[in-house]
């Protein structure tokens, strides 16, 4: 009989761990929907089945989907009992997608706006932010109102009920602007002392204010994610964008994973940028494309190809994160059938290269920072979506990465305590920094580290260690170059004066014409055992505004003076390397950036022109035991000399992983 029990048990076990779905920190692969429904969407659930359902899921086979539940409107697109809904519902279709992915056992969240409820507002003025002039704002809820406690959180345990698995929170720090509530005035006189409130970025404490709004919102985040895992231990939270490029701090909050969504046009650049951001947050993460192109002026949906998305997922996967695509929903709420090839297509190019992305780690290389001090100390808003503070650093990376440099973005806190583990840290045009990191940059050039510095102003931070005596004042120069190459610009330049033994790279002119030489535009000097190098003009900002070949190989070969790349690619420039570990393997990940993905005019696109023989050299201490080409499983042949594998990628079409087994 005991026997018999024991049997009976483990069966229910496994039966039930079977029909468990993964857990978001498990998952790779998913997609997301949503339509923002309206109080003038009547026909919710006419056309949406089980079967539309179920097909999606039998042949796209995603970890988990995302669904509308509660868009920026603040309408529910479920029969809410705390909330505002559309007068009639043909069905609730919250519970027919919650019965079909537990058949199938995949993973359902919902998409619903946080802070943005149009709604709420309306019916409850008093949950409004107040603006500077004393206006009360008709979108946005107040942090330090009723909104979090009386509507927000219990629609998310009434969601938690129908047995989603978590909630993807959109509209949250992107959306939260300063709030001149009374109770926010009056808690900022007393945490602080300041009687006056600041208005604008020229008033005085306007730093301290914002950072004021951000802890209420750090706080709002904390307050519902602590709640609803009171209330469901197993629910996951997500609050889209926070603790990202749009909301650089250290996570401090128990979220369960973090995500964002790119902009629908640019998707392969802006993905390598803003997986970057995220991956060293020490969450589980994810990123999302838009599977369409759309301009916010004409608001016209053009649909990707697979082709497209996969470019873009390209980047994602590759930093190790998971990655999922957005389609809206018809206004009833059923899905583009239509699209399901698209989806299906661009599950497979994910799932055959998720052994070899998956949990990897990376090799340290190049390190770009992300000042945490500087983009708070000029921002003029709580949290932004697309401030121009980050152009330059955006600008910076591109350039390494189109060197084929593997780069990774690392905030502050990432990088204090971890110096000596990259052999190359760039600092991008940032006019402070932390003072305990450049206390630890110094003594790490100083013990055999390597530092590039850019920026005119930048510049100004380690004017000692590098070596001149800077001018103080700063001109726009018009041309400016290096060897043979000369290229247009207004950048905003830095004279200077090398002393010692600190030499010169590159040069500005007066005239298109290597004749009109001015001055140098960079310096690289020994500093202890290692090298400090200078970039005296906004190079970020140039290279961001107009990319051009000439500032690509600028970067590349001021960089090359400096450390040696563990991987070096030559036959193309136009890749980006991402150099990984996994156990015991090596992941060289190359990425064809070809095609037309850059050119915002271009919506869509479906080819990507391959690359051909590119020869590609790792070192490797060792002999390999063997190199493999993922995710055909080829083994590649290679020649072993002085530390360094050689070998031919024959043909790159999107993404290629190389793994070199020691």
């Amino acid at each position: 009989m005991k026997l018999l029990r024991l049997c009976i048990a483990l069966f229910l076990h496994f039966h039930l761990f079977a029909q468990t779905p993964l857990r978001r920190s498990e998952s790779f692969f998913g997609l997301h929907f949503d339509f923002h429904a309206s109080l003038e969407d009547t026909l919710i659930g006419k056309t949406l089945t089980d079967s539309m359902i179920d097909s999606l899921l039998v042949k796209v086979k995603p970890d988990f989907i995302q669904v509308d539940c509660k868009g920026h409107t603040g309408v529910t697109s479920y029969p809410t009992r705390v909330g505002y809904t559309p007068k009639r519902f043909e069905k609730d279709i919250l519970r027919l997608f919650r019965e079909v992915t537990r058949r199938h056992r995949v993973a359902l969240y919902v998409h619903y706006s946080g802070v943005w409820d149009n709604e709420a507002i309306k019916h409850h003025p008093n949950w409004a932010r107040i603006d500077a002039e004393g206006k009360q704002d008709n979108q946005k809820a107040s942090l330090w109102g009723a909104y979090t406690d009386s509507l927000l959180i219990p629609q998310l345990k009434e969601i938690s009920d129908y047995g989603v698995d978590g909630v993807w929170v959109d509209g949250d720090c992107w959306a939260t602007n300063s709030d001149y509530c009374a109770a926010a005035v009056d808690e900022f006189r007393f945490v602080t002392g300041i009687q006056e409130i600041p208005k604008k970025k020229t008033d005085p404490n306007y730093g301290k204010w914002l950072e004021f709004q951000r802890d209420a919102f750090r706080r709002y985040v904390r307050k519902y994610t602590d709640a609803l895992h009171a209330y469901n231990p197993r629910f996951q939270v997500a609050s889209n964008w926070s603790f990202s490029a749009m909301m650089p701090e250290k996570v401090d909050i128990n979220v369960d994973f973090l995500s964002g969504d790119t902009e629908p046009l640019n998707g392969a650049n802006q993905s390598a940028f803003q997986a970057r951001c995220l991956a060293p947050q020490g969450k589980p993460w994810d990123l999302m494309s838009w599977s369409f192109g759309y301009g916010w002026d004409d608001q016209i949906f053009s649909a990707k190809s697979a082709t497209q998305l996969s470019q873009e997922a390209a980047h994602v996967i590759a930093m190790g994160g998971g990655y999922q695509a957005y389609w809206t929903q018809h206004r009833d709420g059923s899905l583009k059938t239509y699209a399901y090839g698209t989806m299906a297509d661009l599950a497979k190019f994910c799932r055959q290269r998720q052994p070899y992305c998956q949990n990897t780690k990376p090799v340290p290389q190049v390190a770009l920072l992300y000042s945490n001090t500087a983009y708070k100390s000029e921002v003029t808003t709580v949290y932004n979506t697309g401030d121009r503070k980050q152009e330059p650093m955006i600008g910076v990376l591109n350039a390494l990465l189109y060197s084929q440099l593997p780069t990774e973005i690392l905030q502050e806190h990432h990088l204090k305590g971890r110096t000596k583990d990259y052999p190359l840290i760039v600092i991008p045009e940032w006019k402070k920094i932390d003072e305990q990191l450049r206390t630890e940059l110094i003594e790490y050039v100083q013990q055999g580290g390597n530092l590039l510095v850019i920026g005119s102003e930048t510049v100004k931070i380690f004017e000692n260690e590098l070596g001149v005596k800077l001018n103080p004042t700063v001109q726009s120069i018009p041309f400016w170059g290096y060897d043979n190459l000369i290229t247009g610009t207004k950048a905003t330049y830095r004279p200077f004066e090398s002393l010692g033994t600190t030499h010169t790279f590159g040069q500005w002119f007066s005239q298109e014409d290597k004749r009109f030489a001015q001055g140098a535009i960079a310096s690289i000097a020994s500093l202890g055992k290692g090298k400090i190098a200078g970039i005296y003009f906004n190079f970020g900002e140039q290279h961001f505004k107009r990319e051009t070949y000439v500032g690509r190989d600028f970067i590349n070969a001021l960089a090359l003076q400096l450390f040696q790349p563990q991987v070096k690619v030559s036959g193309s420039k136009a890749l980006n390397v991402v150099l990984n570990q996994k156990q015991k393997s090596t992941f060289v990940n190359l990425i064809n950036m070809t095609g037309n993905h850059a050119n915002k005019a271009i919506h869509s696109s479906d080819e990507i022109p391959p690359l051909y023989n590119l020869q590609v050299t790792v070192k490797t201490p060792q002999r390999p035991r063997q190199i493999v080409l993922q995710p055909e499983n080829k083994p590649i042949t290679f020649a072993y000399k002085n530390g360094e594998s050689v070998f031919i990628i024959s043909k790159l079409d999107i993404l290629s992983i190389v793994e070199i087994k020691p």
